[in-house]
């Protein structure tokens, strides 16, 4: 193949470059999904992507990633009592596998290990943030400590945000040369808005004639799911026919279910577990409510706006997921929940229409993002070949 893109013209290169993405496992979550978006949408014949996965079981998007020419990897979840086994099963991958010349780390707790071991073999290595650190102190002490030493390891440094940049690799880092943020962009044509398709997935859900709060995300601490019931709990006191859509799995959502029954809403909280049509849900709901503890981007929030709803979300999430159209309200959490009901019984809703423009104006458009980053792996790998 001859690179006629601009850079390194005249290089030859037969076979695509193989890039090892390193992930927890490739389920519908907001990381995997922004890397599967970046998959489909680059050009696999320049391109390709591998997958070290920390797990044994089988993701949701395995059989897509095989199907697209991608092979997928495992290496057990690491802790310190397998640090040994750990780092042996690294440094055996990379000597059966020199076909990666880029390793593209997206895990944080053991980034340090698994890119150090990576340069060792002569690797071109990134690490590439996608979300704050918890808010509990004793959790950001821990990972701190294994993840401090990727600020000295990595070649090159990424973020969803310049606070998730910052939170994790420190403000040295993020203002020198060899950091740039990488937009969560997202395939804006999928997220089109459409009367019918409301009404479509409305009817499907059996919630036609109703107000219909959503959220979408991981049932976990970080989307402060107990706050976002208690302001529902107050919405649906003053307005009857409101319920509260929750998509999404996680590790509290028993603790979730509970409150919901100790709060007699149940009747008026639906949840729907994780799903493949996000664009027609976000299309049925009438307000998108985020409250989040903390976030390194929010995506969901950049495709609920590309769909035209209203967002009222905490003021914790990072600034650059407005899309300026708008359609955010950034309310602190340290108001009660009244005072967040009151603002989603206050707002109103108009008239929607799909927001692309928007997007691609705010850098969020998928096809911005893969033409950077395709350029950016080329030209790493065109270094190397001139070295």
């Amino acid at each position: 193949m001859i690179i006629t893109n601009g850079i390194g013209k005249g290089t030859k290169m037969e076979e695509p470059i193989r890039i090892l993405h390193v992930i927890g496992k490739m389920d519908r979550a907001g990381a995997e999904t922004m890397i599967m978006n970046l998959y489909r949408t680059i050009n696999r014949s320049k391109i390709q992507f591998d997958f070290m996965v920390h797990s044994s079981e089988k993701g949701d998007y395995d059989d897509e990633i095989l199907a697209l020419g991608g092979k997928i990897y495992h290496v057990p979840y690491f802790n310190v009592a397998n640090y040994f086994d750990y780092t042996k099963k690294w440094k055996e991958f990379f000597k059966s596998h020199s076909e990666h010349k880029i390793v593209h780390g997206h895990i944080g707790s053991s980034a340090a290990i698994y890119l150090k071991i990576a340069k060792k073999f002569g690797k071109y290595t990134i690490a590439h943030s996608h979300a704050l650190n918890s808010t509990i102190f004793s959790e950001r002490i821990k990972y701190g400590i294994v993840s401090y030493p990727t600020r000295h390891i990595a070649d090159y440094f990424l973020a969803c945000s310049l606070l998730a940049g910052q939170d994790r690799f420190g403000e040295k880092v993020v203002k020198g040369n060899r950091f740039s943020v990488l937009k969560n962009a997202i395939q804006s044509d999928n997220f089109s808005y459409s009367d019918e398709v409301k009404e479509k997935k409305l009817q499907e859900l059996g919630l036609k004639d109703k107000f219909v709060i959503g959220h979408i995300g991981r049932l976990a601490l970080a989307k402060n799911h107990t706050f976002l019931l208690d302001v529902f709990k107050e919405v649906a006191y003053k307005k009857n026919n409101a319920v509260l859509v929750l998509v999404g799995i996680g590790p509290l959502e028993d603790k979730i279910k509970q409150k919901v029954k100790d709060l007699k809403i149940e009747d008026k909280v639906i949840f729907l577990g994780l799903r493949k049509d996000i664009p027609e849900l976000l299309q049925a709901m009438d307000i998108f409510v985020f409250p989040s503890l903390y976030e390194g981007l929010g995506v969901v929030v950049v495709e609920a706006q590309a769909t035209g709803i209203n967002c009222i979300i905490s003021d914790t999430v990072p600034d650059e997921v407005d899309i300026h159209a708008d359609l955010l309200q950034s309310l602190p959490l340290t108001k009660p929940a009244s005072y967040w009901a009151k603002k989603i019984l206050e707002t109103r809703i108009n008239n929607r229409y799909s927001r692309q423009s928007e997007v691609i104006e705010s850098g969020y458009d998928i096809k911005a993002t893969v033409n950077w980053l395709q350029d950016f792996y080329l030209e790493q790998e065109i270094d190397r070949i001139r070295n």
